[in-house]
């Protein structure tokens, strides 16, 4: 390390420099951080969406608008931080997995196994995407990254660092292979990993899978009033299971060997003591506490169990019901090893197979694995990121579950064009789910009523970010789409010739262009009698209520583009 006589430097650089020191890494994972030509754009101009209008599908306006972003991911998460800031519920993305067999492209050139960068840009790369994935997740929020062996250690300490190490939810092992890769040099690889984290563990919930059928014939005992269930064992298995770890969680039940029913206190017919022993004899713990055994008794029973030295021991069992009272299935919970058939790859490339009657991706996700992803967090509302999308597995997958459940829930699609994925696959794809098609054996595969908004990025799509008069009404205008995605309202209502209106469900968006635009903008919205968010620019990002004082009953003032440009400002500079 270089030795540094510090003794002539100036104030300023000296704090520079002792700032620069503290936010050294102690302990983490280090590389070589690569500049990427995006995200230094991103740093002086301002990202911005363009529609294709041409590609745009609409089948029911009733139904919540999809969007699919053509162009480099990076650029279309730094629009989505302005629009979509803490509203995603699931990211699932597939990125590259680095393998030194061109499947990774860096600053327009693909990456091959002998660059001696190859790990630090592919992290580099990843860290810039993920922390801006990151924002873009609610509270409960959580990501799921699909991954191998090529860069899996380094991402989950990648992820430790910008999610929490606290937020790690589990690394599922997916056997995507049955059959083992023959290519494999030493032993045939089954497996792939889906990584999750959450935003925040203490608000993320997993709310379960539903059963297999493998699942439901476990529960073999009936209850008397004709509910199906099984026992679990109520010793705590696995973890902190000793004595010592949890001594508040070991504590006795007393059992009726008559009908098997539990008490927390010996009584006249509760008489067999039941404490957490394990078949060694070492003392173990309740998975409940005592508060939580006092309040569920109901739902405990002692059963004689066989252990070597006592002909007379009972443990303590939970009942686990099939349905709850109001008839639903109750969930399972998933496990970290993902064995179903269904998740073999194969079947991703026979589903694209299907759709477009050929063989045209090599290894897309099957929407199975997706859908089990986005199932087991039990939002039929929630909104879906996926900013590798590729082929679409993710908004196929999306569209399936809502069809079948009846579910409202809403795909971002971000993908760049190589290879014309975007536009000869993912979109396509998208297209005929949406508008149906006939399938390899010459069935009508019915549509699913959905629709979608079609947007593209690329280096002509940045505007100045300097907040000068001279740039003020370009500006406004480039951020129509941006100001139309943040509201969700996409249907130009009405037009003026410095402002406009749009509508989505009851919902309207005003957007005035000039000062000019004021006056016939208050005038249209009074006619149209409907209450509206409305943006105007400020270079001081004062609301201008004083101008809107006619019309006060009916708007929201929200500043534009000053605060779009702090924004960006505060997450790149």
């Amino acid at each position: 390390m270089v030795k540094r006589d510090f003794q002539n430097w100036p104030k300023p650089e000296l704090v520079k420099e002792l700032k620069k020191l503290e936010k050294r890494k102690k302990y983490g994972i280090v590389w070589e951080d690569k500049p990427e030509e995006v995200a230094e754009l991103c740093k002086t101009k301002l990202p911005i969406l363009e529609e294709a209008k041409s590609k745009e599908i609409k089948t029911d306006e009733k139904k919540p608008v999809n969007i699919m972003i053509e162009g480099d991911n990076y650029h279309a998460l730094s629009v989505l931080n302005y629009t979509h800031k803490g509203k995603v519920d699931v990211i699932y993305i597939d990125p590259p997995y680095n393998t030194g067999n061109n499947d990774f492209i860096y600053n327009d050139k693909f990456v091959d196994r002998e660059d001696s960068f190859r790990h630090s840009k592919w992290l580099s790369f990843m860290e810039k995407r993920l922390k801006l994935a990151k924002n873009l997740l609610k509270s409960a929020g959580a990501i799921f990254i699909s991954i191998d062996d090529n860069e899996q250690a380094p991402l989950k300490m990648l992820c430790d660092e910008i999610f929490g190490q606290n937020n790690f939810i589990a690394n599922i092992v997916v056997q995507s292979n049955p059959r083992g890769s023959q290519s494999s040099k030493h032993l045939a690889e089954v497996h792939e990993y889906v990584m999750a984290y959450a935003k925040l563990e203490d608000k993320f919930k997993i709310k379960g899978l539903t059963k297999s059928e493998e699942n439901i014939l476990e529960y073999s005992y009936t209850d008397s009033r004709g509910k199906k269930y099984r026992l679990l064992g109520l010793r705590q298995r696995g973890g902190e299971w000793r004595r010592e770890q949890r001594p508040k969680m070991f504590y006795p039940f007393y059992v009726n060997p008559k009908d098997n029913s539990v008490s927390l206190e010996k009584t006249k017919y509760h008489t067999i003591e039941s404490l957490p022993k394990r078949p060694t004899g070492e003392e173990g713990r309740w998975g409940w506490s005592k508060e939580t055994a006092r309040k569920n008794l109901s739902l405990l029973v002692g059963k004689k169990v066989s252990r070597k030295g006592t002909t007379d021991f009972y443990d303590i069992f939970r009942i686990d019901y099939l349905f709850d009272d109001e008839g639903n299935e109750v969930l399972s919970k998933p496990k970290t090893i993902w064995i179903e058939k269904e998740l073999n790859y194969q079947n991703g490339r026979n589903e694209i197979k299907d759709i477009f009657g050929k063989d045209i991706f090599d290894y897309p996700k099957p929407s199975f694995l997706i859908r089990k992803i986005i199932e087991m967090t039990g939002n039929k509302n929630s909104l879906v990121l996926d900013f590798f999308a590729g082929s679409g597995t993710t908004g196929h997958a999306v569209l399936g579950l809502n069809k079948d459940d009846g579910g409202l829930r809403k795909f971002i699609l971000c993908t760049d064009n190589e290879n014309n994925i975007c536009t000869d696959i993912c979109y396509p794809r998208i297209k005929r789910v949406i508008s149906g098609y006939k399938n390899q054996r010459g069935e009508e595969i019915e549509g699913i009523s959905e629709n979608l908004k079609y947007y593209k990025t690329d280096k002509t799509t940045f505007v100045d970010a300097e907040p000068t008069d001279e740039n003020k009404e370009k500006m406004v205008a480039k951020s129509t789409e941006m100001l139309c995605l943040k509201e969700g309202c996409f249907d130009e209502v009405k037009k003026g010739k410095d402002f406009k209106i749009f509508n989505n469900q009851g919902k309207y968006l005003g957007i005035i262009y000039a000062d000019e635009g004021i006056a016939p903008f208050q005038e249209a919205i009074r006619k149209l009698n409907k209450k509206a968010s409305v943006y105007v620019f400020s270079l001081d990002e004062s609301a201008r209520e004083d101008e809107f004082k006619a019309v006060a009953d009916l708007v929201e003032l929200k500043p534009i583009p000053a605060v779009i440009l702090n924004v960006y400002k505060r997450i790149f500079i």
